[in-house]
């Protein structure tokens, strides 16, 4: 069934909470090896979570934000993308750049203050967007310029979070995809708080993929903590993206390319290391999500399908452990970039305001050095 054809509020499945496939559900056709480095880049993306947050505990890194619990939703989703195809993040993406081919240490680097972590031209992979919904508008021009250019073969996934569906960029750039129909996959990772604020209070519509039908083209809502569900869905928009006369019609009897996933997850730690959220939400609802989780889903699959088994899973436990720390010792080797640095990559052209800091920077630098200024 296209997604056209779904009714918005029917959320997606293909596994339920203990592995096994739900009735009617189409697994996507992966093979084994495909499904195993899903399941292996999950691992990792959980690994490298935590040590990150250890690491900034440690003060060895800034502020990070932590995506433990979104493991599935983002290399489902990354897991979809052709070669061609191009990634536009948030700031909490870092499985799904790592399975674009964004090496761990660079985003290591990047979290570390050094923005040379955050080249990612060659990837396909926009640069981190740290305001909310700002990439939005980016990713739709983006799309809008490569259809303008010819090239059909191209479609853009954007990542944002559900507190981003109320800022105006997101309602904006939705709209201009559905006027000028532009190859765009809209991914909503709904992990359910916007820092403090509660999905409920976000929005009154019954679920934020429904929005979508506002715009003109279609909505469909996922359970993001299920990967294979994310990937079918996310595949299926990305070829309507590339293809739409394969897609169907829309109500109004057109062909459309854009589409809007809601996946529904949990982010299971706090919004970032600055952040503390025992004060707006209780244990019980996180274990309550916990039970969702979807490494232990996926496992659990591919040990009822005989592709999994203890001592495998021990293999790539071992193997992500060791690359996690070869990412660590490679990203705290990389000579640390200046204080000064930070104004390059602000504006193409420098503003005077921007000077006035840059001097004033000078200054303490001459009377301190950069080891002090840094520390």
């Amino acid at each position: 069934m296209s997604i056209l054809q779904r009714d918005p509020q029917d959320r997606v499945r293909v596994l339920d909470e203990d592995g096994h496939v739900v009735d009617g559900a189409e697994v996507p056709d992966l093979d084994d090896d495909a499904l195993i480095e899903m399941y292996r880049q999950m691992r990792l993306a959980r690994h490298f979570d935590q040590r990150a947050v250890s690491l900034q505990r440690q003060g060895r890194m800034g502020t990070y934000p932590p995506l433990s619990g979104q493991e599935g939703a983002q290399v489902g989703s990354a897991a979809a993308l052709e070669s061609q195809d191009w990634m536009v993040p948030s700031y909490r993406e870092h499985g799904a750049a790592y399975v674009r081919g964004l090496d761990l240490d660079e985003t290591l680097r990047y979290w570390m203050g050094d923005e040379r972590g955050n080249k990612l031209e060659d990837l396909r992979i926009f640069p981190v967007a740290v305001p909310i919904a700002s990439q939005i508008p980016h990713a739709t021009g983006a799309a809008w310029a490569s259809k303008m250019k010819g090239n059909d073969d191209e479609a853009f996934i954007c990542y944002f979070g559900d507190g981003a569906t109320s800022e105006g960029d997101f309602h904006e750039g939705l709209n201009f995809a559905g006027v000028f129909d532009t190859p765009t996959v809209f991914f909503c990772n709904n992990n359910q708080w916007a820092i403090s604020v509660p999905r409920e209070r976000q929005s009154a519509s019954a679920t934020l993929a429904q929005k979508a039908h506002a715009y003109g083209f279609e909505g469909v809502q996922v359970d993001g903590m299920d990967p294979l569900a994310v990937y079918k869905v996310t595949k299926e928009a990305l070829e309507k993206a590339r293809n739409p006369e394969q897609a169907g019609d829309d109500a109004a009897g057109h062909a459309t390319r854009p589409t809007l996933i809601e996946a529904v997850q949990y982010r299971f730690g706090a919004h970032t290391t600055a952040d503390d959220p025992s004060v707006y939400r209780d244990d019980e609802e996180v274990e309550r999500w916990k039970a969702k989780d979807p490494i232990p889903r996926l496992e659990a699959y591919l040990r009822n399908q005989g592709v999994l088994d203890d001592e495998r899973v021990e293999t790539i436990g071992q193997q992500v452990e060791d690359e996690v720390a070869e990412a660590i010792d490679t990203a705290e080797a990389t000579e640390r970039p200046k204080p000064s640095e930070m104004f390059e990559h602000v504006y193409e052209e420098s503003t005077p305001r921007l000077e006035e800091q840059r001097e004033y920077l000078e200054q303490l630098r001459e009377r301190h050095g950069d080891e002090e200024l840094l520390e």
